[in-house]
């Protein structure tokens, strides 16, 4: 079980990776998610992360470039 230290830390790294997850920065979006899962493995980032690797895994960048 997660001290609160670590989740209050596991917060802040799903903070910033919906940051960057905006920002269309889904390397660093899916670290800081795996990040705050490590920490506090129900940690909401583990929702966030598999909806951004469903979405990438969606992603045809042929079909953008015909």
């Amino acid at each position: 079980m997660p001290t609160p230290e670590q989740k209050a830390t596991a917060e802040r790294f799903y903070t910033r990776g919906n940051e960057y997850r905006r920002q269309s920065d889904w390397k660093h979006a899916l670290e800081c998610y795996n990040e705050a899962i490590e920490l506090d493995p129900e940690s909401p980032a583990a929702g966030a992360k598999l909806m951004l690797e469903h979405i990438l895994n969606y992603y045809c960048k042929e079909m953008f470039n015909p």
